[in-house]
């Protein structure tokens, strides 16, 4: 009944920046926010940054805390998560995911429905 799609991803050098975006549809009115996630290869699903819609309150994991930014066009239905000085230690699938507010929040949150994911490749 949500519906995400993610876009943006791509091959950049280290140090350099791409913009991704997640666009919900459905009842996006359940929504409570959005969590951008990545796993790497042989790796598990690592969390990255969260959203909600309503305060646009941001969380995000250490390790891009400062490199990453977060944020959300409610209008558009939109998260967009702008990725600077990129390391090759970034390089994943990076999914959005849609938290229906009946958990926590941004990492320790549930989500229930997922993006397809968009690669991004940062070479050294």
């Amino acid at each position: 009944q949500v519906q995400l799609v993610e876009s943006g991803g791509g091959l950049v050098q280290a140090g350099g920046s791409l913009r991704l975006s997640c666009v919900a549809s459905g009842r996006t009115w359940n929504t409570y926010g959005i969590g951008w996630f990545r796993q790497a290869p042989g790796k598990e699903r690592d969390f990255v940054a969260s959203i909600t819609w309503s305060t646009g309150n941001p969380n995000y994991a250490d390790s891009v805390k400062g490199r990453f930014t977060i944020s959300r066009d409610n209008a558009m239905n939109t998260v967009y998560l702008q990725m600077n000085s990129l390391k090759s230690e970034d390089t994943a699938v990076y999914f959005c995911a849609a938290d229906l507010g009946v958990g926590g929040i941004g990492a320790s949150a549930t989500y229930s429905y997922w993006g397809q994911g968009t690669q991004v490749t940062v070479s050294s």
